[in-house]
């Protein structure tokens, strides 16, 4: 595992070589708060983490409910019994391995690892504008029905899931970078998820932080690109449903 820090958030990538899946601490002034869970085997590396920086773990929020975002989840609910949990609304459904559309979702399917056997029930169900510690709620669904952003109040860092991608290339979700095509194969709705994109932009981000590549300080003119592009490969998907 790698930790790096950029302010108040602290990346932590497993596999960053080769398959980078990530998840943040941000610190809180007596605390950390976990942003997603990594992989099952993640867990040591995690408690770790916290260890050295010196702050107990309190909360962990999941930005979409798949399996490389919730891996350590139980494990780290087994050592940490009082860890709030919080997931959006909608992927708690996903969280508990109900994949089903809800009546007005876009019918396409949800794709990815959904997790089939997580125990842990999360304490909070999330929504557009609630506040976890300094980190603001964003609704930025299309990787996954439910998906999540977290923005730092204090100084606009912005953790997205995979609403984005840096590795091999900036790109938003569902566009397939051939170096790192594997969050595009798992995006449930691509048109929705540039929307997503255009929505996390005018937050205009100090730090954009992802779930799979590096983190970007001052993201604007790559976000911007990979927005354009996105545009230009959905139009004719665009031109079918209008």
């Amino acid at each position: 595992m790698k930790m790096t820090k950029v302010g108040t958030v602290y990346q932590l990538s497993f596999m960053p070589r080769v398959f980078p899946v990530n998840c943040y601490f941000v610190e809180e002034e007596n605390s950390l708060t976990l942003i997603d869970a990594a992989l099952p085997y993640s867990t040591k590396s995690i408690i770790n983490a916290a260890r050295i920086i010196g702050k107990p773990i309190t909360r962990l929020i999941v930005t979409h409910a798949h399996d490389d975002h919730v891996g350590a989840l139980d494990g780290l609910k087994a050592l940490i019994p009082d860890l709030q949990v919080s997931i959006s609304f909608r992927d708690a459904l996903l969280l508990a391995g109900d994949s089903t559309l809800l009546q007005n979702e876009t019918n396409s399917p949800i794709r990815g690892g959904v997790p089939k056997n997580i125990q842990t029930q999360p304490d909070l169900l999330l929504k557009e504008g609630d506040l976890i510690g300094s980190l603001e709620v964003i609704f930025s669904p299309g990787h996954t029905p439910g998906s999540i952003s977290l923005l730092d109040t204090r100084n606009h860092s912005l953790i997205v899931g995979d609403a984005l991608q840096t590795r091999g290339g900036t790109a938003v979700s569902g566009m397939i970078k051939p170096l790192f095509p594997f969050p595009a194969f798992a995006t449930w709705n691509k048109l929705i998820a540039l929307e997503s994109a255009k929505k996390l932009r005018s937050y205009k981000p100090s730090l954009l932080a992802v779930g799979h590549g590096k983190m970007l300080e001052h993201p604007g003119n790559f976000i911007d690109r990979a927005i354009v592009e996105a545009e230009l490969k959905l139009q004719p998907e665009n031109r079918r449903l209008k």
